[in-house]
């Protein structure tokens, strides 16, 4: 691997940004955080992968404001981790740059900013604990799947699956809209119980749906 021109440059904007929030926040032990993240984003070339990693450098934030229950600046940062996640696809599209790598980063880099607001909210008693055990599964058993894959010597084509994107919107809407009206001090009503219902299921049709997806391709390398 060598250092990308675009990705020093991006890594030191969002290293300032993190390191000025750090500061400003008082949360100054997650510069270190902030600091990870950006030597690693420094050797991964492409506008698109640099617009994904936002949401890592964005799971800092989330993380502080959902443990302090700081429920507006916290469906603030959900927004904007939310909208880095429609628009990474659209410069990979206009740019061309869609790429195995990108397709492997982005579910990742989801993992890592979800599990970290629902690891807040949960420690901030806004769901239940299982609730958040559940988000951290969907998309860590999926990167130990992949893992092991490449460790037998095989290279899965990683692509978005429909279930899979169906299933981040529907914990990005359901969650952040919780922390949307804790946020205006409005009861969060249905939405908690929505989120026990709907994320487990989508949960799951993401499981089925991928080992489904798998299974094809290791036929397809075998007969072909």
């Amino acid at each position: 691997m060598r250092l990308s021109r675009g990705g020093v440059i991006a890594s030191l904007v969002y290293l300032l940004i993190g390191a000025a929030w750090a500061l400003l926040s008082g949360d100054v032990l997650f510069v270190g955080w902030f600091v990870v993240v950006a030597v690693a984003g420094a050797f991964i070339p492409g506008e698109a992968n640099q617009v994904t990693l936002a949401r890592a450098y964005l799971a800092a934030p989330a993380l502080a404001y959902a443990t302090q229950k700081q429920f507006a600046p916290l469906a603030v940062t959900v927004a904007v981790a939310s909208v880095t996640d429609l628009l990474d696809g659209t410069v990979a599209r206009r740019l061309g740059q869609r790429s195995n790598f990108g397709g492997a980063l982005d579910p990742v880099v989801d993992g890592i900013f979800l599990g970290a607001f629902v690891v807040g909210i949960a420690i901030g008693g806004a769901i239940p604990v299982w609730l958040a055990l559940v988000v951290i599964a969907r998309y860590l058993l999926p990167a130990v799947a992949g893992g092991v894959l490449l460790l037998m010597g095989r290279r899965p084509k990683l692509q978005h699956t429909l279930t899979g994107q169906v299933s981040t919107t529907l914990i990005l809407v359901l969650l952040g809209g919780i922390s949307l009206l804790r946020a205006l001090q409005q009861d969060p009503g249905n939405f908690v119980p929505a989120a026990e219902v709907v994320i487990p299921i989508a949960t799951v049709a993401t499981f089925v749906h991928l080992g489904f997806s798998l299974r094809g391709r290791t036929r397809t390398a075998a007969t072909g």
